[in-house]
């Protein structure tokens, strides 16, 4: 079969792949199945130094990494008025973590902001960004900004791809990107392949899963071989992120790479 789009293309998400094993030995189990990259969502766990280690015996580098997700019901902090300097200090560590590892992509998590505060949320979200990609933008770190489904996340400050489109308006950086998750692009708006194709210039980094069980990408509601094809025929050049919980075991669960002529 013709493939559609290389391994290469493709970055391992070290946060739901290979869950039976500890976080530190994921990165070997990915680099054993083919991988060359990993991202995650949340390294701090361990030591910048003790990452970078292991990822250079694994041979394998990590693309990108999140914000803290904060304390109980914040799910983020860049949009949360009242908690600039926590933010900060967030910000500090996710920068301070993708400098030591050569990670290029920062997804900035917005947060559960107060109903009544919505506006003020909105406000405090764009100064932190501005923020954000001005101290990223030496390192060529991307801020990445990803729109949150309503039914996983309620209350979540932006659950739309539309609204990111919004926001990055308003922020006007170069460095501040739509991180277009296929899963919840789907739940929350539909309209996939135009809606990626229009969104396109805005788009950093994307992501994939299954809907609804956000599974293996070969099942559910999403025709991906289809995602795929466009993918490769639109000019988008970044990684695709398989940010999916295998239904079983892992490696196993990667034969659908060949069955949809991918990696």
């Amino acid at each position: 079969m013709t493939r559609i789009l290389p391994r290469a293309r493709f970055t391992a998400n070290i946060a739901l792949l290979f869950p039976d094993r500890p976080f530190l030995e994921r990165i070997d189990a990915a680099a054993a199945c083919g991988f060359a990259q990993v991202e995650c969502h949340f390294p701090y766990d361990h030591p910048v130094e003790t990452l970078a280690a292991r990822l250079e015996a694994a041979g394998v580098r990590m693309t990108g990494l999140n914000t803290r997700p904060g304390g109980p019901g914040e799910w983020g902090r860049a949009a949360l008025p009242g908690r600039e300097e926590a933010f900060r200090a967030d910000l500090d560590e996710a920068l301070g973590y993708a400098r030591g590892l050569g990670v290029k992509g920062i997804h900035v998590m917005a947060g559960h902001p107060v109903p009544a505060d919505r506006e003020a949320a909105r406000a405090t979200y764009v100064a932190n960004l501005r923020e954000a990609a001005d101290r990223a933008a030496p390192d060529g770190i991307t801020i990445l900004l990803e729109p949150l489904n309503a039914y996983d996340r309620p209350g979540y400050l932006v659950s739309r791809a539309d609204e990111i489109a919004e926001v990055l308006a308003e922020v006007d950086r170069d460095n501040v990107k739509l991180l277009f998750d296929f899963y919840h692009v789907q739940i929350g708006e539909g309209d996939l392949i135009r809606r990626f194709l229009r969104l396109l210039p805005l788009v950093g980094h994307v992501q994939v899963a299954a809907v609804p069980d956000r599974g293996e990408p070969d099942g559910g509601e999403i025709a991906y071989r289809a995602i795929f094809e466009a993918i490769a025929g639109s000019g988008y050049e970044g990684l695709i992120g398989l940010e999916y919980k295998p239904r079983g075991d892992t490696a196993e669960g990667l034969a659908w790479m060949d069955r949809l002529g991918v990696g």
